[in-house]
This record gives C-alpha cells, structure tokens and sequence, in this order.
C-alpha cells in the first residue's frame, strides 16, 4: 500500500529516548540510538514548525519485583535502570541526571506530553489513546528505542488501535542489527509503513 501522510493529522511519537538508554555506560545502553539524534533533532523541529504534536514515552520500573525485572535484571537494585528519580552519572556527560528522564538533546518542552509506562508498550494501560484523539491526531510518526522491543510493541498497538502508524528507518535503533532490519521489515509488511526521517519531514512540510 502507497504510504501516505497527512500533516495536518499527524503527530510524532518519540519512545524512550532516555538517559539508561542513550547515555554511554548506560545500564541498558543502546550506542546507536546516539547516531540516531539528529535525525529526531530534524523531525521535533519540522513537527513544531507544523503546529503538530511532539510526544515522548518514558519507560520506568516499578520499585517492587515483577515480571519484567525477569528480562530487565539491570532494573533491580542496586542498579535501579529507570526508576523514577533515581540519580547516576554517564560517561558522555557531566553531572549526574534523573535516569529516567529523556535525554538533554531531545528535552521536551514544558507544554509536550510525556506518557510515562511500565511496560514494554506506551498504550497499555496509560491514557495515551485518549489523549492523541483530544488532540484530533490520527496518524502516528513513531521513533525512538529499542526498535524490536518498545518501539515496535508501541506502533503494533497503534495500529490497533487504529492510527495510521509511520515507523521512521534512522530514527528508531537497537543493540541487534538484525532484529532491527526484520522488526523494520515486518512492520512494514502488516502493521504500517517505513520511512526515513528526510521523507517524512518532506511530507510535513507540504
């Protein structure tokens, strides 16, 4: 199917672009998702420029073992990967940061909605649905990490949940090349499209 997208309707969508995630030495450390800040740098500036939405998810662990601490060790104590508030130091800058705050290239504005979730996908059990139909958004530009895990279980849910779902190529990044290119390929295969951050902003700014 022909992808298409409608600036007007549109809203970008930026997953966990966070520090235990972003910043060197990070506890669950993605080193691509640098490379990919640029990229998300173009799109927050022609999304803006649009008037349209610019979202971002935090992933947080709960305080308390559950599930997930199964597959995510690091987010046991003492390392407490993305609890809320919790302090550490990264090796690419000064200072220490709330370790589950988005990252200071990408800082949100004080307006942005930020959706906080405690599981792999940003529309389960949140208000973000809600929210995105409050704002007359039907189609979702989607980036951020980790492509296979957050990333892609958040667009799958979009797609259920019946948003035109727009997965950007170099602005989504993951520790498995592999699993990033078929997680790419199947999305675009049933669940939505694939682009590339230049395509996108081209279209937004029509």
């Amino acid at each position: 199917m022909a992808w298409t997208l409608a600036p007007s309707d549109a809203a970008l969508l930026i997953v966990d672009m966070q520090n235990d995630f972003v910043r060197v030495g990070a506890p669950l450390e993605v080193p691509d998702a640098r490379d990919t800040i640029p990229a998300h740098r173009g799109l927050i500036e022609t999304f803006r420029a649009a008037g349209r939405p610019v979202i971002y998810t935090r992933f947080l662990s709960r305080p308390e073992e559950y599930l997930l601490w199964e597959w995510s060790p690091q987010c046991r104590p003492p390392t407490k990967c993305c609890w809320k508030g919790h302090r550490r130091g990264y090796g690419d800058i000064d200072g220490a940061r709330d370790c589950s705050a988005v990252i200071d290239e990408l800082e949100p504005l004080p307006d942005d909605l930020q959706v906080e979730k405690y599981g792999y996908g940003a529309f389960h059990d949140t208000d973000l649905d809600a929210r995105l139909r409050a704002l007359g958004v039907t189609e979702l530009v989607v980036t951020g990490t980790v492509t296979q895990i957050c990333v892609e279980e958040t667009a799958r849910e979009a797609f259920h949940y019946g948003y035109r779902t727009t997965m950007v190529a170099d602005a989504v990044s993951s520790f498995d090349p592999e699993l990033h290119a078929a997680t790419l390929k199947n999305f675009a295969m049933k669940f939505g499209w694939v682009a590339t951050a230049g395509e996108v902003c081209e279209r937004m700014r029509r």
